[in-house]
């Protein structure tokens, strides 16, 4: 087994167990589980930060020394380590907060830079995604597993193309009125409040393109591996790279065609 099938291993192992906690522990909201983070509508728990400890705990007794980034916690580690894991510990935490059923536990590992192996894990939806570049990226659930493959051949009027919007009121707005230049010219518009939720789905042909302003490192990174290995193309306006100024996601001709109807609109503007 190769370097980059083991780090698949230890994520898919630790997204499990830590979304299994995350089920079997979520707390009722209330003042002594919720405060606001940059504004009333971004909001964190205490399991948000629990899972985060969880999953550095089990994958550093696997393998001391590697390097974290987490949403919670930052860089940790040496900054020379041959291995980073970036970690989401609940992507869609406002999904879990209420109880819906789109939020995932999110694991990429790095080697050099690069993300080479990954794992999502959707506890209230009986899923798991997984992906080694190279190696495809696969769905798991109880009657089995499939190889995933972005849609393709989809012309920009028949695209169902998902989005999110970030937590500042005026980039809120903004972004209300970028929608109303998109809507028009696909066929529909999906908002499910997770980012890595919405780049799985596009990988399993639930939806044909996704794009966001806002989305950081740890939101991106496991399923940016797997949109690509599914066969899609994921990355910045205008040949920009991947980054909290915007991302966009699509099979490739969906992506140059939703990427021309969206410079114009200038949707990375705050």
């Amino acid at each position: 087994m190769s370097l980059y099938e083991d780090l698949r291993d230890l994520a898919v192992e630790t997204a499990r167990e830590t979304g299994r906690m995350l089920v079997d522990e979520r707390p009722a909201a209330g003042p002594d589980v919720v405060r606001t983070k940059s504004s009333p509508t971004d909001v964190v728990t205490q399991m948000d930060r629990a899972a985060e400890k969880m999953i550095i705990e089990r994958i550093g007794a696997a393998r001391p020394g590697d390097a974290f980034l987490g949403e919670e916690g930052g860089d940790q580690g040496a900054a020379d380590g041959a291995v980073r894991w970036v970690v989401d510990p609940i992507d869609g935490t406002v999904n879990y907060l209420y109880d819906l059923p789109d939020w995932a536990v999110s694991i990429a590992a790095e080697v050099a830079g690069r993300t080479v192996a990954a794992a999502i894990a959707m506890p209230r939806r009986g899923e798991l995604y997984t992906a080694v570049e190279g190696g495809g990226a696969r769905l798991h659930t109880a009657s089995g597993v499939r190889d995933l493959r972005v849609n393709t051949g989809v012309p920009l009027e028949r695209a169902l193309v998902a989005t999110g919007f970030g937590y500042a009121a005026e980039r809120r707005a903004h972004q209300a009125r970028v929608l109303t230049g998109v809507l028009p010219f696909v066929r529909d518009i999906r908002r499910g409040g997770s980012c890595c939720v919405d780049l799985c789905s596009l990988a399993a042909g639930r939806v044909d393109a996704y794009f966001e302003r806002g989305v950081q490192a740890w939101d991106v990174a496991a399923g940016r591996l797997v949109v690509t290995e599914a066969g899609g193309r994921i990355g910045g306006l205008g040949g920009a790279a991947l980054g909290p100024e915007f991302a966009l996601a699509a099979a490739p001709e969906l992506f140059d065609a939703l990427q021309s109807l969206l410079v114009p609109l200038d949707p990375a503007h705050d």
